[in-house]
């Protein structure tokens, strides 16, 4: 075929339906055109969320979903536009998500609360309630953010999990999430973590001042190829940065910080003598 672009599923979310659509599309023997006329949509709009250039929307998947069959099942394109979407996560993070489950070596580094893949349940629910109480969500969406979390955390528990390097400033350990019993067993949970052979878990002590080299919360995943990527957020979207340049700087920045923060043993301390605290 002419200009057909190779499609990498790998790529991300969108990248992923894209190809299954074409797939099914081929399949069914069926052009670009012949499924616009069974869509209602232009046989340019098919092109684009095939490719990735395009994003899916719900309604986009549910008159797909028709065109083949599949709607109300588990394989329906609407089912897979929620969970992209996942509409109570900030843009880009269903992307870096999917990097994530692929990475062999993840580094976080992150500022007044524990990183989800090391939350306790109650402490992820004291965070989700609070975010329905000042009307950021709904008890629903707060139902999703916890089902999510539960399932990104499995990586953790696969027979070969990626290594993991944790930094934290002082203040997640010391900043009260949903009482001192929550508290004390989320603190219990960070010193099992760090005695797991994958986990290396520091403390960036408050001592360290202007000497802490990173100042927003960074995570860079390290791909089977080698490949390295950073993904950040702001208030309003999370971005995952694939080049170079930016990611090597972002990377420097974090081995300083590594350099600057508490061994694992005298994070292990710190965290038991905040641990005393909460009795």
């Amino acid at each position: 075929m002419v200009n057909r672009k190779e499609l990498d599923p790998d790529s991300g979310p969108m990248a992923a339906y894209g190809a299954r659509m074409r797939r099914l599309r081929e399949e069914q023997g069926w052009t670009q055109e012949e499924l616009a006329d069974r869509t209602g949509y232009s046989s340019k709009h098919i092109s684009g969320v095939e490719t990735g250039s395009r994003p899916a929307t719900l309604k986009f998947s549910g008159v797909v979903d028709a065109a083949f069959g599949l709607t109300g099942t588990d394989r329906s394109f609407d089912r897979e536009c929620r969970q992209v979407r996942h509409g109570v996560l900030l843009e880009g993070f269903p992307e870096y998500v999917h990097q994530e489950r692929r990475a062999v070596e993840l580094r976080l580094f992150e500022i007044g609360i524990i990183p989800g893949l090391l939350q306790t349940p109650e402490y992820a629910q004291a965070l989700a309630a609070s975010s329905v109480a000042r009307g950021s969500i709904t008890e629903d969406q707060a139902a999703q953010r916890l089902a999510f979390l539960v399932e990104r955390q499995q990586i953790l528990e696969q027979q070969r999990p990626p290594m993991l390097f944790v930094v934290m400033d002082e203040s997640c350990i010391r900043h009260l999430v949903g009482g001192p019993d929550v508290m004390a067993a989320q603190l219990d949970r960070l010193v099992v973590l760090a005695a797991r052979p994958y986990t290396v878990i520091q403390v960036a002590p408050f001592v360290l001042g202007e000497r802490r080299s990173l100042n927003r919360p960074v995570t860079l995943a390290s791909l089977p190829d080698r490949s390295v990527l950073s993904y950040a957020e702001s208030q309003a979207q999370g971005n995952l940065e694939r080049e170079s340049g930016p990611v090597a700087s972002t990377l420097t920045l974090y081995h300083q910080l590594v350099a600057e923060s508490l061994s694992q043993a005298d994070t292990a301390a710190m965290i038991r003598e905040v641990r005393k605290g909460m009795l």
